[in-house]
């Protein structure tokens, strides 16, 4: 059973377009700095936003992920505004977790203002597990932005696969992280990764009580990302959690002082 997408160490899924870059974009470039291979999977294609269509997010999201290095991204075709956990978003997410194969798996927090955010998160966690149960029979679905496929591969039977990792990026609630990552020389490529979508961040009159004015942008991005460095004792940081138990093997090696 072919490896049809060539595997991802790191996968970010989120419920739309824009939501990655706001909440782990600078982490994503750090990877992709390091050589990593990292993808983003959108759950929606963001036709229940308030500005622009799906047309402009998908052109947007293209400019955004080259902008950040990603290898790999994909816009399943999820309802915008009614993200669910059944069986057959389970499916569709599972499958690629299958495609892609990646080593870490980025989610959501559980909780959230947005129901499909929350909704993202268990959803994502459920898919992972299903993607590795043997006797779950799924075939490729077809290519997605970035991939190298030969139509003839499309409808392969996958093979099973669970992510080592899963992780939660925090920024959309008010929780205390596990752990942040230092995005201090990523920043600003962080910023133009969410500034690449213009449809939702120009000044205009439609959600002008919902987004912030443009030329607050970098002052509300700036001020969350200094928060969190400030936590870490660095300068910009992107906040994360993680479920389970932290393994450390030398005490003199933890980094952030206590005192």
């Amino acid at each position: 059973m072919p490896n049809l997408v060539a595997s991802l160490d790191i996968l970010a899924i989120a419920a739309h377009r824009d939501d990655v870059e706001q909440t782990c974009g600078g982490t994503l470039f750090k990877a992709a700095q390091r050589g990593q291979r990292t993808g983003i999977m959108d759950l929606t294609q963001g036709e229940m936003g308030t500005r622009g269509t799906a047309e402009d997010r998908a052109r947007e999201a293209a400019d955004a992920a080259k902008i950040l290095g990603v290898s790999w991204r994909r816009a399943l075709d999820i309802p915008d505004g009614r993200v669910e956990n059944t069986w057959e978003n389970r499916l569709k997410v599972a499958t690629v977790i299958r495609e892609t194969r990646p080593r870490v798996v980025i989610l959501p927090y559980w909780k959230g203002r947005h129901p499909d955010h929350y909704m993202c998160s268990v959803l994502g966690y459920e898919a992972c597990f299903l993607a590795g149960l043997a006797k779950l029979g799924v075939r490729s679905q077809g290519a997605g932005a970035g991939e190298n496929r030969s139509s003839s591969q499309t409808g392969d039977t996958l093979s099973p696969h669970r992510p080592f990792k899963i992780i939660y990026a925090t920024l959309y609630y008010d929780v205390r992280p596990t752990f942040v990552v230092e995005i201090s020389e990523q920043f600003e490529k962080k910023l133009a990764s969410i500034l690449a979508y213009k449809s939702q961040f120009s000044d205009q009159e439609a959600g002008k009580d919902l987004f912030p004015a443009h030329d607050e942008i970098r002052a509300r991005v700036d001020s969350m990302a200094r928060y969190y460095g400030m936590l870490g004792g660095v300068t910009h940081a992107e906040p994360f959690l993680q479920k389970e138990v932290g393994l450390v093997e030398d005490l003199l090696a933890i980094p952030v002082k206590s005192i």
